[in-house]
């Protein structure tokens, strides 16, 4: 049952509890409000200022899961805060585990300070769930996927755009990275997961899938540099490092290039161009 006072009351508490840095945005000079603005939150929460604020006001429709954990991230919830926040609203809470697309605050909060750097928060299928703004300017916004087209290792047998991003030379090894990455997230996970899943679809669609999956190649890892090619600004030479929360199995990963060098130079360039290289 919808628990409207104490919905509200939660959401209030929690949004005077944040403060502009903690969720990257400028504090200003003239700010007299204890913790964010609801037009801040909301921004934060993808809804309108009105839907928001008439949570907060003990008013309006019951919220949907996908509202709930719009608002769980935006207010950079603790997992136990977020199941909180559902039973409040009447909803049962996600499942917990490997398949939760739910961001630790920690996690955010790193991601959150890192606007002049491209980086973006995956989960262990490679579906990206957080990207900075020079992560979208990069390889653009990757989180706009549905079903399983949200992997990026799906993505990467089944849609030829997405091999865009890499350099030719680069293609055999990845081929060999995703399927052997899937391998193992299926040992590990079990025939019921949504590793077995994607593996069954793969395995329906892609001969070349088909092809490496049989040399049950295992331990193929990613590696530290990378070579993209960016439709505006051409090749680059990025190293990548990875921040693991083991909790909910996602990684942040931080795109950087070596000082002086030409990468580097375009990535300057890059946080000029932003993201209008994509549709």
């Amino acid at each position: 049952m919808l628990d409207r006072t104490g919905l509200a009351e939660f959401l209030r508490r929690r949004r005077e509890a944040l403060q502009p840095e903690d969720v990257g945005l400028p504090r200003g000079q003239r700010r007299r409000t204890n913790g964010l603005r609801r037009e801040e939150v909301a921004a934060l929460c993808h809804m309108s200022v009105d839907y928001y604020s008439r949570l907060e006001r003990e008013r309006g429709p019951q919220p949907s899961h996908r509202m709930l954990a719009s608002i769980a991230q935006g207010l950079h919830l603790s997992i136990d805060e977020r199941d909180h926040l559902f039973r409040l609203a009447g909803q049962h809470p996600p499942p917990r585990g490997t398949s939760n697309d739910h961001v630790s605050p920690g996690l955010l909060r790193v991601l959150d300070r890192l606007d002049d750097t491209p980086a973006e928060i995956v989960t262990e299928l490679g579906e990206t769930l957080r990207q900075s703004p020079m992560g979208v300017a990069l390889t653009g916004d990757t989180t706009r996927y549905t079903g399983p087209a949200r992997s990026a290792g799906y993505r990467w047998f089944t849609d030829p755009a997405a091999r865009q991003l890499y350099a030719p030379a680069e293609h055999p090894f990845l081929t060999r990275m995703f399927a052997s990455g899937l391998r193992e997230l299926v040992t590990v996970r079990g025939p019921g997961s949504r590793a077995a899943h994607l593996t069954g679809l793969l395995l329906a669609r892609s001969e070349e899938f088909r092809r490496v999956w049989d040399d049950h190649e295992i331990g193929v890892r990613p590696r530290d540099v990378k070579q993209f090619v960016h439709p505006e600004i051409g090749p680059l030479e990025l190293n990548c490092q990875r921040l693991v929360d083991p909790g909910e199995a996602h990684v942040l990963m931080v795109y950087t290039a070596v000082p002086g060098s030409e990468s580097h130079e375009k990535l300057q360039m890059l946080s000029v161009i932003g993201g209008r290289a994509y549709p």
